[in-house]
């Protein structure tokens, strides 16, 4: 069984191919350059009442038809044996955090008090969430990183944790906003849109007889357009981030000062058109924009009792 003393909260971990098919958060590859981001089981916890105020928040498009190109459950059940696997070599590596490690026993009380508000109305989540085994472990390294897969299997960093030196509060913007994702299924959609995209740009060049020349710019174009539709998912999941955590009782304004935070560790950052990320300065007037909605939330929810510190900071 694994003792926090065999967790190194530093490990030089790297999830291998297979499982970084999913493009965590904080990956360097050109399509995600920005993306600092992207246990016990939680059981029925999203399925839990919740008042009737609850109702009310940040308002959401209705999800795009393409997501229903691929079925929902063969992605969550890819993602569900893509996440057993990066546990498996995080344990490896010594690099999977026991659950008594102090910002498991944290994180995990975090989750438990955002969960069950994931089917909100005004949140337009997939109904499946009702059902999912939600799962939320630390992986050491020094990565700024967390991301939520399809299902509801939450990892994080301890690099965004101890870098950052998040409060509960900004934990909760983070985690909310990643829980976003699952709930509005990001990732069916955009393998949707990739799929709808691939067969468009093969029906074009079969068309125009394009050489390789036309595959090339067709190939392009296809990407630029998943880029633009990874921006609009990022506002969006901000937005439910904000809405997830003021029900839970965790400081909206917290969005602000995290993406300061962000800021400042993401110096020389590419321009805002070749990222999947909105500017941090156009993310926090979205923000700023949007804590109003869910003041009322933040003021009458029932606040932690307890209270975590962020990890000890690491020597430079």
């Amino acid at each position: 069984m694994t003792t926090t003393t065999d967790f190194d909260p530093q490990a030089h971990f790297e999830p291998d191919a297979a499982t970084a098919a999913w493009h965590r958060h904080g990956c360097g590859c050109a399509r995600h350059s920005r993306r600092l981001f992207g246990q016990a089981l939680l059981g029925a916890g999203a399925s839990l009442a919740v008042p009737a105020w609850a109702r009310e928040g940040v308002q959401v498009d209705n999800q795009s038809t393409l997501a229903k190109l691929v079925p929902a459950e063969e992605v969550e059940s890819a993602a569900a044996q893509q996440y057993q696997q990066m546990l498996k070599q995080a344990a490896e590596k010594k690099a999977l955090a026991p659950a008594d490690h102090p910002q498991v026993v944290r994180l995990r009380a975090i989750s438990q008090r955002l969960i069950p508000f994931s089917n909100a109305p005004n949140l337009r989540s997939t109904a499946r969430a009702a059902n999912w085994k939600w799962e939320v472990n630390l992986i050491g390294s020094k990565q700024i990183n967390a991301f939520c897969m399809p299902g509801g299997k939450i990892a994080f960093y301890y690099g965004i944790l101890d870098t950052l030196q998040l409060s509960d509060d900004e934990v909760a913007q983070v985690m909310g906003h990643e829980i976003a994702h699952a709930l509005r299924e990001h990732a069916r959609e955009r393998m949707g849109k990739s799929a709808a995209t691939r067969g468009a740009i093969e029906l074009g060049a079969a068309l125009l007889g394009l050489g390789g020349g036309g595959r090339y710019l067709a190939d392009m174009g296809g990407q630029l357009l998943t880029m633009k539709f990874g921006r609009d998912d990022e506002s969006e999941a901000d937005k439910i981030g904000l809405d997830l955590a003021a029900r839970a009782g965790y400081d909206p304004r917290a969005g602000v000062r995290l993406w300061q935070k962000m800021g400042a560790a993401n110096k020389g950052a590419p321009p805002q058109w070749l990222s999947t990320h909105p500017a941090g300065t156009t993310r926090i007037k979205d923000l700023e924009a949007n804590i109003p909605a869910v003041e009322g939330f933040y003021a009458r929810a029932d606040k932690p009792t307890q209270r975590f510190e962020p990890p000890k900071p690491s020597a430079s």
